[in-house]
């Protein structure tokens, strides 16, 4: 049977759900995953996407999963592909699952004229670096990641603009 990309529907929460808690345990952080169902099909499903998945499947069964959303370059003036996650089963790696993944985000970022396809990687994912350096990724270490959250973002929104 082979591989199959497909796009994913409401259907699919709880399989995307699962790669989700496979992925958060493979980064050793299963407690960080507290999305839900609900979540998936409010956000991904609802009236306003905020993210769109690709669902793998190998030999007729869920192998695995990209979940993506777009972003924008005020520099190149153009959208882009931020990818949240890439993940594979892994007892289903090495059969060209995630290449297949990838590839397909990056022939939706062409269909719709992005100009950029970007995601993060663990410094320690050894085998993930060698996969996205295989597939002509470039690393970027001169920028840092910068993330808000949490009661740290409900105190920023309070901060008033001194006048």
């Amino acid at each position: 049977m082979g591989t199959l990309i497909r796009r994913a529907t409401p259907a699919d929460a709880p399989q995307i759900l699962a790669f989700i808690r496979a992925l958060a345990a493979y980064e050793r952080a299963p407690e960080a995953a507290v999305a839900t169902e609900e979540d998936l099909l409010r956000d991904g499903f609802g009236p306003r996407p905020f993210f769109d998945c690709l669902i793998a499947e190998h030999d007729g069964r869920p192998a695995g999963f990209a979940l993506f959303f777009y972003n924008y370059s005020t520099w190149r003036g153009r959208p882009g592909i931020y990818l949240e996650d890439l993940f594979v089963l892994p007892e289903l790696r090495g059969k060209g699952i995630g290449k297949a993944l990838l590839q397909r985000v990056a022939a939706v970022a062409l269909e719709q004229g992005c100009q950029r396809l970007q995601w993060q990687v663990l410094d320690w994912n050894t085998p993930a670096i060698d996969f996205y350096r295989a597939m002509g990724g470039e690393f970027l270490d001169e920028w840092r990641n910068v993330r808000v959250s949490g009661e740290a973002i409900a105190r920023l929104a309070q901060t008033e603009v001194a006048q």
